[in-house]
């Protein structure tokens, strides 16, 4: 719709035209009768090319000539693809007008040839196509594919330039008015080649940008599509119907038809295009492909480099540089290079730092610089020889930049001033033909037509170039000559001699064998033999023999001088035979052949057998051989003959004499070349030359000399190999730094896509030139932990509306574990003052209607009392301000009353650490704390804090009749370390405590603290212990707290009755006791100490009968008062009695010290178990204490395991699960009290969790089951238990137990599981009744006999599933009595009547004390235990006695007995008896197959140990009832088989490296032999093949060309230089190419000094051409150039 304005406002327009006067009117105009042009309407469309107008009027009233209206394009701008076509648009105007008489929906009708610019539209789901309007809107596209448009109903010329009427297109490239050199034509086509592995293939790659692209598909296969944006998103397209769509923004027409398949896409595209074939039919199918493929890669002209001089006048260069259009950043020089069309420009110079040098005399000569200046440039070394003489070898040489200086000095430089020009190559292939071989020619006919004989053949020396030539190895050179038969048989009698010995056929052999043609190698060619000498008997014969060559270009014969033939020279001379000289002609038979032969004896005794010198020595120093040299002789000539001449039966020994005996001199040991360091890019092989003496040859002994004695130069240690190209690989860059200091962070990396090449650079790829995945470019950073952390919320607002008031915050302390994960415990954080939370606030003065204002601070109203429970109480109510000596397991409700403060805002501190509510701690918002059932950890201070006003809360255990509690430091060494008397115990404080309580101190003024718990601890602790509270024994409360007795005796009903639940007394009382004591005279403060402590106890038990009474009288009236009181005071009356004792021993054990009456007996560990359920703290959040079951949920985050054992010395706890010690990592934690929190439990955290609390005396140990709603779970153990000598035992099930005779054994099943589990026993696999004392899953076997040894198995089973573990129990021998035991006592009583002794033995420990001595309880060895047996049966089973260091009895750690003489040890046969039968096996046998799958097996057979030590075969069934039967048979080697695969070599386009030489590649890669790719490190150990060779191109073929030198720049002086072009050029075209072509030979010099004369001063002259421009640029002035112009500016 936006062309609906166009006719109202050019109506309007055009009115205010004629109506407006014109006043700027142009040159043109005013010679005219036109007016002015009006202005531009505003354009038809916003967007997509619209059109505007501007109009004039006629001045006259004659007719003007031209046109009063104009145009012009504008909104050049592409429309959102969200706009719409614009011709759909104006038809879609018309589906609201009724078109006879009915609603239409209309599309448009494009590309109408008749009359494109009139609106014809089609009605939708109908054949109805109707002309709606004359005209299109102006603006509107007279074709889809065409820029022109529709103006005023007329299709109008529009250029890709966006002007009317312009004829300029776009190049096939897309650049409007290009030249085409952007992008370049591919065309190509496509075979498919059908494999029985291959259900597709690649047709052609066509990359981002492409333009114009057309496939033709002939034959039954299928075209699709594969694409990848610049983004790496990739994805595919069937193309499965004929159509036009959309794929990654690009427009595709595809039309498939039954023998064929065409693809059109205009283009550019918008991504990299992959065009596949599907194979579909047998038929070879073929593609047509022509496309416009961008050339992304453009040269792109660099800054300026820096000068080459700082001052007194330098020069600076351009270069330029390989840019990506596509990646937008700098690439290697090699990419430009691949394009013919881009030509590197050439280099910009000019002039810099012109100012004089101010450390010289201000004069430099500045020479101006043309075009042919001596830049600098690329200087090499000449090549090395090459490595090889054929079949391919390496070259290197050095390359360095390089620049002369107007003297021309030569002198090295920076690698930058050379880079605008390639850098030549530093290694090249040479001798890259192949080496000269053997060509053998076909064989001759056979020499006989019956039976054996010989046939020949020429065997040549060929070069590469096809010449014959020299050079190959005779060692390898094929056989000339073989025997050969003929079928036919031969009708003569059987021959005596073969068949070339008799007479009419040794001659026609001995011809043809001697017969030799000419060839293009020099060989001895033999004339025909002259005839006999003699008519009859026995002549001679002579023959010429030359040395020829045949020449191939002529086909003529040479002769040569016979030294120029190799190999031994044929015979000129032999014997004859020409019949008897009878003149008769005979027929042979073979006994006149055998007298013919005995005739020829004569004739053999002219030729003998000589020594003649000997050969040269076998080696040259350290001793060596020479053999005679034997020849056949005329003897009348004394010429030697042919070696057939002579009878072969006289021939002489062979003789040998010693020779060169003087000792070797040192030389060169050289060893073998080790593996290449590098398999591609070039690596290096290293080995071993080292300088040696032969000693002795017949020994072969040397000895190894110092590298100087050896004279000849050394052979290289090192040589490159491996010289090719890498394939493009990742090479990642440095990690960059985390971004977080610690905690879960991350680091990122880049990682580029680099080749290694041969020339030691990398070369840097885009992307998808790396085949393997893309490594890992972030990870996480292994940080620790970070430092816990408070967070704090935002203040509250102010307490009070007006005035003053207070504001609060809250506080979590918040800790980052570096896996991500955050712990909050406000235990981790260092405590937070109290002014970090709270703080005042100060609002408008309240109005009280005139009262004065009184602000009081508020007031904490505290107890000053103390405590002490002296039973057990389920809860008890305290007010703070006191001090609580409290048992544990006690309840407590801690009040913090307040006035003129919000008890909401009250804080609680314990030790000076922020208290947070939780599920053992509750802080309720009424200024109460509550305490569930204290244990150890809850011994402190607790602070109650309202704004500025603080007070205290003390709270300490009993247990055993001691203070739990933790005392300072220095007490404890007191105690602990030495037995001073309680002067010596209140010394070192006398004075501190009194300055704080009773002269007062600054500390107590300003409100703070002050802690006299110490003395109360002692105090309270002598009180106590005096009286004997009936306080719970601690270790009873540990072992009794689910099985307690209700039942007892009056006596002690009556006593529990009568005796307080908690003592009470005044604080004040407490201190005055104190403060008495610091007043008396050091021997008498034991003494008053007792007299003070008796006192306090009648007090603080006096008071609490007299208000037990008042209470008993009012509760009771109506009883009888003696029948209640008579128990109380009956009670009292003892207690009272016992306190008033004067001395202090009175009231202590005897075996107690009054100081060292505080210390804590030793005791084993005790963990305290609860049976409170798994507490649910949130949906996420569960905590638990041992002995309970918790079952996982989909949303649980956390749980919390719970262990607290009580023990000294105090226990060590760990955590086990499943009988394996717990791996602690971020997930499984162990908090500092020692409970096991677990984080986001899994499936794998199932299980039973162990808490072990172990010290000197023992341990003890209990469980928690974590569990899943599933099937059931049972705790089991693999340990092996081994009993001796208890009466009873009790193991886990999946334990194996072997014990004595006459024990009860005990097998526990553990359960767990939801639902519940049902537990079922077996023995043997045979179901065991209920009669076996089975209860509460466990299984009793009483008084375990040879029968009850077997499997028994515990299956747990419920509706989820079940499950199975099963116990092995066997049966021992019981040991023998250990022989250096017998009459120990008697040996021991002998020893004196002073000696105190400790006997211990298997039965017992008795102690003997001699009369008047005291016994000496001190760590013993202690030998009555044995050790497990070291074998369950056979012929090697041994016990030792085991030793245990002992402490009252009681075992401990054998560290305490290490100063102590250990007995003493002798081993005792056990066990000695036939084992059950046992599998036994062989080893693996060798692997059947490398790879590819193979075998292995091994012998199984079943057998059977004996007492004797013997093995004893038995039959598999015996084995089989025991344990299932091992494999024989398994399978090994399953990696797949490997091969290096190559692909066909490419084409020979590399870098040129000689006359008509370059390079060409191949792929090489890994696959198996089914043809899947794998790594290449799977296929390391096998040789890989090369992936470049040298290749023969026309484009190599090229030279330098170089032009006639310029004019020299001066007549005279030193100054004068002159230069010339050089080119690179082809040879055959003599066209120029670019110069890396050539760089494989030295570039000619481009410059020269010239004119070297001195310069005579008689007149005045220019010495340089350039001085016109200085006279132009009026430079005259500056003596530089005043002196080298004088005659020019002399005129001037």
């Amino acid at each position: 719709m936006e062309g609906c304005r166009w006719t109202t406002a050019g109506t309007l327009l055009l009115a205010s035209l004629v109506l407006s006067s014109r006043t700027a009117r142009s040159e043109e105009d005013r010679d005219s009768l036109w007016d002015a042009w009006g202005s531009w309407s505003e354009c038809s469309r916003t967007c997509g090319g619209g059109a505007s107008y501007s109009l004039r009027r006629c001045l006259s009233s004659k007719t003007c000539e031209g046109r009063n209206i104009r145009y012009r394009t504008c909104s050049n701008v592409d429309c959102p693809p969200e706009a719409g076509d614009f011709r759909a648009q104006q038809c879609s105007a018309h589906n609201d007008v009724k078109y006879q008489g009915q609603f239409y929906e209309w599309l448009p009708v494009s590309n109408d040839l008749e009359n494109p610019c009139s609106l014809k539209c089609q009605a939708k789901g109908t054949a109805l196509v109707v002309e709606l309007a004359p005209k299109v809107l102006d603006g509107t596209r007279c074709y889809t594919e065409s820029l022109d448009m529709c103006i005023s109903g007329l299709c109008q010329i529009v250029g890709c330039d966006h002007q009317l009427g312009s004829a300029v297109k776009e190049d096939n490239c897309g650049v409007c008015n290009g030249d085409g050199t952007t992008c370049r034509l591919v065309r190509g086509q496509y075979k498919s080649q059908l494999s029985a592995n291959k259900l597709d293939d690649m047709v052609v790659a066509i990359p981002y940008g492409s333009r114009q692209i057309r496939l033709m598909l002939k034959g039954p296969d299928h075209l699709y599509l594969e694409t990848k944006t610049l983004q790496g998103v990739k994805s595919e397209n069937s193309l499965s119907s004929t159509g036009s769509f959309l794929v990654e923004n690009s427009s595709i027409s595809f039309q498939k038809l039954p023998d064929k398949e065409i693809l059109r896409i205009p283009g550019p595209l918008t991504a990299d295009f992959t065009i596949k074939i599907r194979y579909a039919g047998a038929a070879d199918s073929s593609v047509q492909f022509i496309f416009y493929q961008p050339i992304v890669h453009r040269w792109r002209e660099t800054d300026f480099f820096p000068c080459s001089a700082s001052c007194g006048g330098g020069y600076q260069l351009t270069s330029a540089e390989c840019f990506d259009l596509r990646s937008s950043r700098v690439v290697a020089d090699q990419y430009c290079h691949y394009y013919p069309e881009n030509i590197k420009p050439k280099p910009k110079l000019q002039e810099c730092n012109l100012d004089p040098c101010p450390a010289s005399d201000g004069y430099k000569q500045i020479m101006p610089y043309d075009l042919y200046h001596p830049l600098p440039r690329w200087e090499s070394t000449p090549w090395t020889a090459c490595s090889s003489s054929c079949g391919g070898g390496i070259q290197s040489r050095s390359v360095s930049c390089v620049e002369e200086d107007m003297q021309g000095h030569i002198s090295p430089v920076e690698e930058w001033k050379c880079m605008y020009t390639p850098k030549m190559p530093v290694v090249q292939p040479c001798n890259i033909f192949d080496c000269p071989k053997w060509l053998a020619q076909e064989w001759s006919p056979c020499t006989v037509t019956c039976g054996q004989g010989l046939r020949y053949r020429v065997v040549l020396c060929i070069d590469h170039r096809g010449m014959h030539t020299g050079g190959c190895t005779p060692k390898t050179k094929p056989h000339i000559k073989e025997e050969c038969i003929v079928p036919t048989p031969c009708y003569k009698p059987k021959e005596k001699l073969p068949v070339e010995a008799k007479l009419p056929w040794y001659k026609q052999a001995q011809e043809l064998e001697e017969g030799a043609m000419v060839s293009e190698e020099p060989s001895f060619i033999p004339e025909a033999w002259s005839t006999c000498s003699v008519t009859c008997g026995v002549g001679s014969q002579v023959r010429l023999v030359k040395c020829q060559v045949l020449l191939s270009f002529s086909q003529s014969v040479a002769d040569l001088p016979i030294d120029e033939c190799e190999g031994p020279k044929p015979v000129s001379q032999r014997a004859c035979y020409s019949g008897p000289c009878n003149g008769e002609a005979t027929e042979y038979t073979p006994e006149e052949s055998e007298l013919l032969y005995g005739s020829l004896q004569e004739f053999d005794e002219l030729y003998d057998w000589e020594y003649e010198g000997f050969t040269e020595c076998s080696e040259s120093c350290g001793g060596g051989v020479q053999e005679a040299v034997v020849t056949c002789l005329n003897k009348q000539t004394r010429e030697t003959v042919d070696e057939t001449l002579c009878v072969t039966s006289r021939r002489p020994p062979q003789l040998l004499k010693a020779c060169s005996l003087d000792p070797c001199p040192p030389r060169w040991e050289i060893g073998k070349w080790s593996t290449c360091s590098l398999t591609c890019g070039v690596g290096l092989q290293t080995r071993d030359v080292f300088c040696s003496h032969l000693l002795s040859r017949e020994t072969n002994e040397t000895i190894v000399l110092a590298d100087e004695l050896c004279y000849t130069p050394k052979p290289s240690l090192v040589q490159a190999c491996n010289r090719f190209d890498c394939p493009p690989s990742w090479y990642p860059t440095e990690w960059q730094e985390c971004s977080q200091t610690c905690g879960s962070g991350v680091q990122k990396r880049d990682m580029l896509c680099k080749q290694h090449l041969v020339d030691g650079s990398l070369l840097e790829l885009p992307e998808t030139f790396c085949s393997t995945p893309r490594p890992v470019t972030q990870q996480v950073c292994k940080n620790e932990d970070c430092p816990s952390e408070w967070l704090l919320s935002d203040w509250t607002q102010c307490s009070v509306s007006c005035g003053e008031g207070t504001q609060s915050r809250n506080a979590i302390c918040r800790k980052m574990l570096k896996t991500g994960h955050f712990v909050i415990n406000s235990s981790l954080c260092p405590p937070l003052p109290f002014s970090s939370l709270t703080r005042p606030c100060a609002l408008d003065t309240c109005t009280r209607h005139n009262r004065p204002v009184h602000k009081q601070s508020p007031h904490i109203m505290a107890i000053k009392k103390v405590y002490i429970q002296t039973r057990k109480q389920k809860k008890l109510h305290f007010v703070v301000g006191g001090y609580a000596y409290l048992l544990p397991k006690t309840s407590v409700n801690l009040r913090c009353p307040t006035r003129r403060f919000r008890k909401s805002m009250i804080t609680w501190e314990k030790d000076d650490k922020r208290l947070i509510s939780s599920a053992h701690i509750t802080i309720t918002p009424y200024g109460l704390i509550k305490i569930n059932r204290l244990k150890p950890s809850d011994t402190g201070t607790y602070t109650c804090t309202a704004g500025p006003v603080q007070e205290h809360f003390v709270i300490k255990l009993i247990g055993s009749n001691k203070i739990i509690a933790r005392q300072p430091a220095s007490i404890r060494e007191e105690e602990t370390m030495r037995k001073p008397s309680l002067n010596e115990a209140l010394r070192t404080e006398e004075k501190h405590v009194n300055r704080i309580l009773f002269n007062g101190s600054k500390a107590e003024k300003r409100g703070h603290l002050v802690d006299p718990s110490r003395w109360y601890d002692y105090i309270v602790s002598r009180l106590i212990q005096y009286r004997g509270w009936p306080g719970e024994n601690l270790a009873s409360w540990e072992a009794q707290e689910s099985t307690e007795r209700n039942a007892s005796s009056e006596e002690d009903q009556s006593r529990e009755y009568s005796l307080p639940f908690t003592m009470i007394t005044e604080q004040k009382r407490l201190d005055d006791i104190i403060s008495n004591l610091s007043q008396q005279p050091e021997e008498l403060k034991d003494v008053y100490t007792e007299q003070l402590v008796v006192q306090l106890a009648q007090e603080v038990f006096k008071s609490h009968l007299e208000h037990q009474e008042s209470v008993i009288r009012a509760s009771r009236k109506g009883l009888d008062t003696t029948s209640m009181e008579h128990p109380v005071h009956r009670h009292v009356s003892g207690f009272t009695s016992s306190l008033r004792t004067s001395s202090a021993e009175a009231f202590l054990p005897t075996s107690v010290d009054p100081v060292n009456g505080l210390r804590r007996p030793h005791r084993k560990p005790a963990i305290l178990r609860k049976i409170s359920a798994a507490q649910q703290l949130s949906a996420s959040e569960v905590v638990t204490h041992l002995g309970q079951t918790v079952v996982l949920a989909s949303g649980t985050l956390s749980v919390l395991l719970h262990c607290e054992a009580v023990g000294n010395p105090k226990p060590t706890i760990s955590w086990a699960k499943n009988g394996e010690e717990v791996e602690y990592n971020e997930r499984m934690l162990l908090q500092p009290d020692d409970s096991l929190q677990i984080l986001e439990p899994v499936e794998a955290d199932v299980g039973f969790y162990a808490c072990n609390a172990s010290n000197a005396l023992g341990s003890d140990s209990v469980s928690i089951a974590v569990t899943l709603a599933g099937k059931p779970l049972i705790k089991a153990s693999r340990a092996t238990v081994i009993n001796t000598e208890s009466p009873a035992v009790t193991v886990d099930i999946g334990s194996t137990v072997k014990t004595i005779q006459r024990v009860n054994v005990t097998i526990s099943c553990q359960v767990a599981g939801v639902p519940e589990a049902e537990v079922t026993w077996f023995k043997n696999k045979v179901k065991l009744s209920f009669a076996h004392h089975l209860h509460d899953g466990l299984l009793l076997i009483p008084n375990v006999s040879l029968s009850d040894q077997g499997l028994y198995s515990c299956k747990a089973a419920n509706l989820r599933g079940e499950v199975t573990e099963s116990s092995q129990l066997l049966v021992l021998e019981p040991p023998r009595p250990l022989p250096y035991l017998k009459d120990l006592t008697a040996v021991l009583s002998s020893a004196g009547t002073s000696a105190h002794s400790v006997l211990t033995s298997s039965s017992g420990t008795n102690m003997t004390i001699s009369p008047g001595s005291s016994a000496l309880i001190e760590y013993q060895w202690s030998a009555d235990k044995l050790m497990a047996c070291s074998a369950s049966c056979g012929h090697k089973g041994v016990q030792l006695p085991q030793l245990m260091c002992l402490l009252d009895g009681a075992e401990v750690n054998i560290s305490y007995c290490k100063e102590k003489p250990k007995p003493a040890l002798q081993p005792i046969a056990c066990n000695r008896r036939d084992c059950p039968s046992r599998w036994m096996v062989t080893s693996w046998s060798p692997c059947t197959r490398s790879c590819g799958g193979g075998i292995q097996i091994r012998r199984v057979t079943c057998q059977r140990l004996t007492v004797k030590g013997n093995s004893v075969p038995m039959s598999n069934e015996a084995c089989a009832q025991v344990s299932k039967r091992p494999v024989d048979t398994q399978n090994c080697n399953r990696q797949p088989c490997v091969e290096w695969v190559a692909s066909s070599w490419g084409q020979c386009n590399g870098p040129c490296i000689g006359p008509r030489l370059a390079v060409q590649h191949r792929q090489v890669f890994c696959q198996t032999k089914d043809g899947i790719s794998v790594s290449s490190d799977q296929c390391s150990s096998l040789p890989r093949p090369l992936s470049t060779q040298n290749c023969w191109t026309d484009l190599c073929g090229v030279h330098w060309r170089v032009s006639l030198w310029t004019v020299c720049t001066a007549t005279c002086g030193n100054y004068g230089f002159q230069s010339r072009r050089v080119d690179c050029v082809h040879i055959r075209t003599n066209k120029p190419v670019m110069e890396h072509h050539c760089s494989w030979r030295p570039r000619p010099a481009n410059w020269q000094r010239c004119n070297i004369t001195p310069c005579e001063n008689v007149e005045c002259r220019d010495t340089t051409r350039y001085c016109e421009k200085v006279k132009q640029l009026k430079l005259c002035q500056l003596t530089q150039f005043k002196s080298r112009c004088c005659g020019t500016c002399g005129k001037a």
